[in-house]
């Protein structure tokens, strides 16, 4: 047994003014990471630069192997650590943010790594926040204290490789049911080279040079448009019913895939009393306002708030290809909203979108083609699961010993 502090230190990061932030790479500066940059990998989309000028000490540069931990944060991110792999710059760390570093000849960093980032650890870290307002600050002192049991080096990295064995698996699967998504998605560009336009489309250059049996149309002339609304939240005999309700809360998860709960219900007694609207299955529902553009095919009768347009297709309409006509067309579609506070899509524009119609039987095999892929992702989605349990078990089983 040895206290964490016996074999890694925590670093301090440095301090420095909104106005010092530079672009990264600019002469005689250095990157600099924050809170945000610490997600489950190291995350570099958004980096900012300072002046190197700030980096008082040389153990405020990042090195490889160092666990960037959150060490001023709401109370649930506090404590979140990830691995430091090699950088394209010099780089150093926010105030907000620490380095725990390992002493090498002690502790293997893997091992550190996989210890420290454990769903156990991480509780305990939390727990030690010491609480402000609104965010919570990581206890230096009593996580240094923290017990582990530590196996010889030869026996840290050989557990360290079976972690590191199973989560590249997991990250493999994670990819492939990615690739199932822009497989989809390439389907519909090579069956459908059109797809949705708002009301600033040319309908007459539109229409020329279409196969036959094809053609633009405003969707509310095939399809009725609908939208929702949300019952009195006052009143209990409006809500905990059987009918799903689609709000924004649920339409990320949603986005891309067929409907079959929501987080809240209603009953029909707040369809009655309400500009509710029950919308029959097979209705595509798709969001005008703050997440704008998110879109999802209604699997049973289901209602919705007002924060969403329902098309409930006609004869001349598959569901499954309006969504993907959505999903494909959602940043031109999302160009379209206006609003000072809050971006919307208002009733006026819906009104005009247009969409390509192709003859229905080029739909509905377009829509066997996504059947048969989203199977593909069932699939995939219990590996990920399974594979998740097993880094879970085999976290907890090799590294046991050490908490």
């Amino acid at each position: 047994m040895t206290a964490l502090g016996d074999v890694a230190t925590f670093v301090r990061g440095i301090n420095f003014k909104p106005d010092d932030v530079v672009p990264v790479g600019t002469p005689g500066s250095v990157a600099c990471m924050r809170t945000k940059n610490v997600q489950s990998e190291l995350d570099l989309s958004d980096v900012w630069g300072v002046s190197e000028a700030f980096v008082k000490r040389d153990d405020q540069y990042l090195q490889v192997g160092d666990i960037l931990v959150s060490s001023a944060n709401s109370w649930n991110l506090v404590g979140r650590g990830c691995w430091v792999p090699e950088l394209p710059w010099r780089s150093s760390f926010g105030g907000f943010v620490s380095v725990l570093r390992a002493d090498p000849h002690r502790v293997d960093r893997r091992f550190l790594f996989y210890w420290f980032t454990s769903s156990r650890i991480q509780a305990l870290v939390r727990s030690f926040g010491q609480q402000t307002t609104n965010i919570s600050n990581l206890n230096v002192e009593r996580c240094l204290k923290l017990s582990l049991t530590l196996p010889p080096l030869s026996e840290q990295r050989r557990i360290a490789g079976v972690l590191d064995l199973s989560k590249d698996l997991r990250a493999t699967r994670r990819d492939a049911l990615a690739e199932l998504d822009v497989l989809t998605q390439a389907i519909f560009l090579d069956m459908f080279t059109g797809g949705l336009d708002g009301p600033a489309i040319d309908v007459a250059k539109h229409r020329t040079g279409l196969p036959k049996g094809w053609s633009w149309e405003l969707l509310t002339d095939v399809a009725r448009l609908a939208t929702g609304h949300t019952p009195d939240r006052e009143n209990e005999d409006y809500w905990n019913g059987s009918i799903p309700w689609i709000s924004l809360t649920d339409i990320r998860e949603l986005d891309g895939t067929v409907a079959k709960k929501t987080i809240q219900n209603i009953t029909q007694l707040g369809i009655d009393n309400s500009s509710s609207v029950l919308l029959p299955k097979g209705t595509v529902c798709f969001s005008r306002t703050a997440s704008i553009g998110f879109v999802t095919v209604m699997g049973s009768e289901m209602a919705t708030s007002q924060d969403f347009v329902n098309w409930t297709c006609g004869p001349r309409l598959d569901p499954t290809y309006l969504m993907w006509s959505f999903l494909c067309a959602r940043r031109r579609l999302r160009e379209l909203s206006s609003g000072s506070t809050h971006k919307t899509i208002y009733m006026r524009v819906v009104e005009q979108f247009y969409g390509l119609i192709p003859p229905i039987a080029l739909q509905r095999e377009f829509a066997r083609r996504v059947a048969a892929i989203d199977d593909l992702k069932v699939v995939e989605r219990l590996g990920v699961a399974e594979l998740d349990s097993l880094f879970s078990s085999l976290q907890h089983s090799t590294l046991n010993g050490a908490m």
